[in-house]
């Protein structure tokens, strides 16, 4: 009995053993080149490439609902230029402020230029490390908000339709990040856990992959959803109050398996991620409430409240 319980004790951990080795081969191993291509100085950056594609392909499909609604191509140009400032520094600062606030606030030109001052207080090309989700989301509604004043058109419907594409340039933007294996999850031992060794060798859920499906999908979603509604059953600002609860909700839960951004964060409860949600939440029930109950479904939308 002796014999028997030692030989099928050494066979349970050797199953073990041979599991986790073979648990081991099955982790991807993530380690791409950040760069396309470099000439010098000039370096091409897949992030560049997958942020700039996200924001052609979301500026294409606002374009194409100004053909549909019959707006003048005068507001989109100016709507482009108003969103790509808004998006950018409200990016920017939101990172600065929300993120490393002690460390920008002693050095203001580097939240808004591309360089970094060394140890001698000289300055040098660093580029822009550091964009926040929430804080372009807050830097382009605010710009729309500008919008709206300056050119005299229904802000609500142009929102809908920023909104709609938000999703699909975040899907691009974390694509990203996964290619400069950043913004990464926390450890697991998941079957699809990825390594990264730019970090360090620990398993990780691929949480950029997380949210760029997740973005794609509920895109997806909201596009078969304006095709077969429109403003027929809903009326102007319904898409964008789905949109900032929706991905709110994703965004808190998803938090929980993302590796923290800075070091703060983790003697918080919830992180700077997940507190930056809960308003944008809120803000998605208000405006549902206030959009469905009290604004008139209009879609003559120039010049109209």
């Amino acid at each position: 009995m002796d014999f028997q319980f030692l030989i099928l004790n050494f066979i349970a951990k050797g199953s073990k053993t041979f599991g986790s080795q073979l648990s081991i081969l099955n982790l991807i191993v993530w380690n791409p080149n950040p760069e396309i291509f470099s000439i010098g100085n000039f370096s091409l950056l897949w992030y560049g490439v997958l942020f700039a594609t996200g924001l052609v392909l979301a500026g294409w499909y606002v374009w194409c609902r100004f053909k549909e609604f019959g707006i003048e191509q005068r507001h989109f140009e100016n709507l482009i230029i108003w969103a790509f400032l808004g998006i950018f520094l409200g990016a920017r600062l939101g990172h600065c402020l929300f993120y490393e606030p002690e460390y920008f606030l002693s050095r203001p030109i580097e939240m808004f230029l591309p360089v970094a001052v060394d140890e001698m207080g000289n300055y040098y090309f660093n580029g822009y490390h550091g964009l926040a989700s929430h804080g372009a989301v807050m830097g382009l509604m605010l710009v729309l908000l500008l919008f709206k004043w300056s050119s005299g058109l229904a802000i609500l419907p142009v929102m809908d339709w920023m909104a709609i594409t938000t999703a699909l340039a975040g899907a691009f933007i974390r694509l990203g990040n996964l290619m400069n294996s950043e913004i990464v999850g926390a450890p697991t031992d998941v079957a699809w856990a990825f390594v990264f060794p730019m970090i360090d060798d620990l398993p990780r859920h691929p949480a950029q992959l997380y949210e760029s499906l997740f973005f794609f999908v509920v895109f997806g979603v909201c596009v078969l959803l304006f095709m077969r509604l429109k403003y027929r059953s809903v009326k102007p600002g319904f898409y964008l109050a789905l949109q900032l609860m929706v991905i709110a909700v994703f965004r808190f839960c998803v938090e929980f398996v993302k590796e923290v951004q800075v070091g703060f964060e983790r003697d918080m409860a919830l992180n700077m991620g997940q507190w930056l949600s809960v308003p944008f939440f809120l803000l998605g029930i208000v405006l549902m409430v206030w959009t469905q109950k009290c604004v008139k479904n209009n879609e003559n939308l120039e010049n109209n409240e």
